[in-house]
């Protein structure tokens, strides 16, 4: 076969393996501005639902029927406490742990209340400029002088105590294991070095949360949840010489489940499940909740 025969060809399986790896179908080249070159984009900005977001949704009205919706519940500090870092990236699971598991029980307001306890710097810094009496709402305020109870006009804004209210519950944590590769398997096969191969891959995360009455302290609660990961990997490679000249020709895709969102889905998991034991209204009519928008086509019909 002639050197010229074996380019066209090989550009030619290029070519035909591209075509099936086509961009979305809304990416597209957008001009922010006169002055700024086109950048790429593609979807929009959406709200971050999960497969467990349903189920949170139908909980928190399930709550509000059964007028559970005074329980005032916090959040704590939900670390990442795997200890696997990467030298190219950094932790290899996110540290916003408290942030998903804020999320999460927002889904189910009103069926409860929802208090900030995990950054209260602001307020913290607003209660101290108020003490001070710097802290005004741009009117007047009549208080009494403590010499002559007199009442005078100021602009600071008086406090008198008692405005944050205490929540009943709050919830704690960490992101606890990350195991690699728990299973894996495929298969290659190559003649002359040419030929394809398959490969799928599992790991999982773990997750161990509490619930504490925020007055006593008591553990009402504790759970440990894990979610499962999994990828696939297929390709064909062609390594061969063709006369004097050596080709190198690899082609194939790869895809794994969001490694966070893993972790996001067990702790909204966990928070229902540990809401549930300090309402004292089980959530397994919400269990089963169609998802938000319909299934992907299975891999096998790709």
């Amino acid at each position: 076969m002639s050197k010229f025969r074996i380019h066209a060809l090989l550009g030619g399986v290029a070519v035909v393996v591209a075509g099936c790896a086509e961009p979305q179908p809304d990416m597209k080249r957008v001009q922010l501005a006169e002055d700024q070159l086109p950048v790429l984009l593609s979807s929009g900005v959406r709200p971050n639902n999960t497969p467990v977001t349903p189920a949170l949704r139908c909980y928190g009205k399930e709550l509000k029927k059964a007028g559970k919706g005074g329980i005032g519940i916090a959040v704590g500090d939900i670390r990442d406490y795997t200890g696997k870092q990467n030298d190219g990236e950094g932790t290899e699971i996110t540290q916003g742990g408290a942030l998903m598991a804020y999320s999460a029980l927002g889904e189910m307001q009103p069926g409860i209340s929802l208090y900030e306890r995990f950054d209260t710097r602001i307020a913290d810094a607003e209660l101290n400029y108020i003490s001070q009496r710097q802290l005004g709402d741009g009117g007047t305020h009549e208080v009494d002088d403590p010499k002559t109870g007199e009442k005078n006009e100021v602009k600071w804004k008086p406090y008198f105590g008692g405005s944050v209210q205490q929540s009943d519950y709050f919830i704690v944590g960490g992101i606890t294991e990350l195991n690699y590769n728990i299973q894996s398997g495929g298969g290659e096969a190559s003649v002359n070095n040419v030929g394809p191969l398959g490969r799928t891959f599992t790991m999982n995360v773990a997750v161990d949360l509490r619930i504490v009455g925020t007055q006593s302290l008591r553990v009402y609660d504790t759970v440990s949840v894990q979610k499962q990961i999994s990828g696939y990997e297929v390709g064909f490679d062609i390594f061969r010489f063709f006369g004097s000249d050596l080709y190198d020709l690899n082609l194939g895709a790869k895809s794994q489940e969001p490694l966070q969102l893993g972790v996001r889905m067990a702790i909204e998991t966990a928070v229902l499940d540990l809401v549930q034991t300090v309402t004292d209204l089980p959530f397994e009519s919400c269990a089963n909740q169609p998802p938000l928008v319909p299934a992907d086509a299975p891999l096998n019909k790709l």
